[in-house]
């Protein structure tokens, strides 16, 4: 079941046509001042256990109640939360069923008509929880005094200076310190953002990298040749950072049955959504995580303590059925390629000696992307009052503070993670880097090693990742978003740049001149073009900024005589070098990073326009 949670000063309806499977009601109209309105979704796999799916959802809407302080709550059918709907019957027994045992519960509720075509006029509040989703499932739901255990929040400075952030107020001193912190706590834990289109949408389609594609589902996306090559590079960084740490790199299927035992344990404290292939007698679940596969595999290994850790790496696709309305951009998809890395270790000791040399490398790949982020760490209260000086090591060593999310109780799988924040230019924010340390999965999977003393035991397992590879596409556009907002100029790092160095006759009879500086450069593995097209040389100038193209230079008597070149570089002006001192910067800029040829034809003359109409 599927509940959008609109807190409204008002809302008014009225019933105008009947569908096919319409209830029979005289309540065709009706007006309610402050109400929670709840729009509600009965899905196809609720009609296996509606009884407690209800109660569920009962749970949930009172909590939202408590928290909002509505005096009453309208349950608003409304199928378009859903593409996987129950049968007419089951919904309308489901809404029944909610609507009274919130009455049971004294609670003043309206259920409006299910199965009519309606207007309706709808009037939020606006404030940061007067728009709430939620997904109910059949699973056991915590008791309420559980579920509301708050968390606490503090900025913790590299020197291990703590500052608690007392939510909803953003006065605290050291916020004015460290802004970044401020908006991350704005954008993630107050719901308070812009409301803009973060500037990365545009670009992609500008710059040819990618687009939609309106035949596939929401959050699936199509590539263009110079946004594959960027998202190719990226993999790539990706698994030579995975082979650096001498992990083994394995593949597993992307879709599951959730009726094994483990796998739904997990899927009911993972909290993702979930895409599904609904087959005659069973449905599979895609994966939203490389978990699955990866732990039943580990399940099966026979390892001893001599052999950890052990580093397992997979770079795969990952599905997640994100709501069509939070699906924006490459900032969240439903189909996203995800670079995960798991560490098998023998014990806390030796996962946090994990955790170190890990965390170090992500600042150091996230580095290479060119764009900054924000350090969050989330962490149960028992293991920050125990482990604070190794959070506090990491800081000091990267010399930056952090966002500490304290949690009174463990909710989840694992007891400490961090992650990287971004910030986005409309003041939004999206995860990045991440390392999870889980307590949990190895007692569920049953993934063991043996002992010096020759008995199983269970491992501690870490969870990382840089972040799905869409999404770190995301960070670089929006890093070049919000230096555009600055009046900055824009660019690439120039090692994922799809043209580094582009060439431009003054006239036709260099064109062959280019072409043979563009096939020298590329034997020194630099991707170069030449611009042939039949334009002015400055009109041909501007194309190259408008691309974003690192070395732009104009080749023609005086170059090809002298052996100087007149090299225009993004961002720094104009630099004379010769073939062999342009080969030298370039090559000492991208050095240790990813290289792949030139994803389009070297002549502009012979490219199509992948813009669209």
């Amino acid at each position: 079941m599927r509940l959008l949670f609109i807190h409204a000063d008002e809302l008014e309806f009225e019933a105008k046509q009947k569908t096919p499977v319409a209830e029979e009601t005289r309540q065709l109209r009706g007006a309610f001042k402050e109400a929670l309105v709840v729009f509600t979704a009965v899905e196809e796999e609720d009609e296996a256990n509606l009884e407690k799916i209800c109660e569920n959802a009962v749970r949930e809407i009172e909590e939202v109640l408590e928290k909002v302080n509505a005096p009453r709550v309208v349950i608003y059918p409304y199928a378009h939360l859903s593409s996987s709907l129950a049968s007419p019957e089951s919904a309308l027994r489901a809404l029944k069923l909610v609507a009274k045992k919130l009455e049971e519960r004294n609670r003043e509720v309206f259920r409006v008509p299910f199965g009519w075509y309606k207007a309706f006029t709808l009037k939020c509040k606006g404030h940061p929880l007067s728009e709430l989703s939620r997904e109910v499932k059949a699973e056991e739901v915590p008791a309420k005094e559980e579920v509301k255990t708050p968390s606490e929040f503090y900025v913790l400075e590299q020197d291990g200076t703590e500052h608690q952030i007392k939510l909803p107020r953003l006065d605290a001193t050291v916020l004015q310190k460290y802004p970044e912190i401020r908006q991350l706590l704005l954008s993630e834990e107050l719901g308070q953002r812009s409301g803009a289109q973060p500037m990365h949408v545009k670009l992609m389609r500008k710059l040819e990298l990618v687009d939609y594609e309106p035949a596939s589902d929401v959050g699936h996306f199509r590539f263009y040749p110079k946004g594959q090559l960027i998202k190719n590079l990226l993999q790539d960084l990706a698994v030579q950072f995975a082979q650096e740490l001498g992990a083994m790199i394995i593949e597993t299927p992307v879709m599951y049955r959730e009726s094994e035992k483990d796998i739904a344990g997990q899927v009911s404290r993972f909290h993702q959504r979930d895409y599904r292939i609904k087959l005659p007698g069973y449905s599979l679940l895609l994966r939203f995580a490389g978990d699955f596969g990866l732990f039943r595999m580990m399940k099966d290994v026979t390892m001893s303590y001599r052999h950890l850790p052990i580093r397992i790496f997979e770079l795969t696709h990952s599905y997640r059925l994100e709501q069509r309305g939070e699906c924006l951009g490459l900032k969240r998809l439903r189909a996203f390629t995800m670079p995960d890395l798991h560490c098998f270790c023998l014990d806390m000791q030796q996962a946090l000696e994990e955790y170190r040399l890990l965390f170090f490398k992500y600042v150091e790949l996230t580095r290479a992307l060119g764009v900054d982020f924000v350090i969050v760490f989330r962490v149960t209260k028992e293991f920050y009052a125990k482990h604070k000086k190794f959070i506090v090591d990491l800081l000091a060593a990267v010399g930056r503070p952090a966002l500490i999310e304290v949690l009174g109780k463990q909710k989840h799988y694992w007891v400490m993670k961090h992650e990287f924040q971004f910030i986005d230019s409309a003041k939004g924010n999206a995860q990045l880097a991440t390392i999870q340390l889980d307590l949990e999965d190895s007692a569920r999977y049953g993934i063991q090693y043996v002992d010096q003393e020759g008995k199983k035991r269970g491992c501690v397992i870490l969870h990382s990742s840089p972040g799905s590879i869409e999404r770190l596409m995301y960070a670089l556009l929006e890093h070049a978003g919000k230096r555009i907002k600055e009046g900055k100029t824009p660019q690439f790092p120039l090692w994922l740049s799809p043209t580094q160095v582009r060439l431009i006759p003054v006239s036709g009879q260099y064109t062959e001149d280019c072409k043979i500086i563009a096939k020298e450069l590329a034997e020194r593995k630099i991707r170069a073009d030449v611009d042939d097209r039949e334009l002015t040389v400055s009109r041909k100038v501007r194309d190259a900024e408008t691309e974003w193209i690192p070395y732009t230079l104009v080749f023609g008597e005086a170059e090809k005589s002298s052996g100087i070149l007149k090299v225009r570089i993004r961002g720094e002006g104009t630099k004379e070098m010769t073939l062999g001192e342009l080969v030298k910067e370039i090559t000492g800029k991208v050095r240790g990073m990813p290289y792949r040829p030139l994803p389009l034809p070297v002549l502009l003359s012979k490219r199509p326009s992948f813009a669209g109409r």
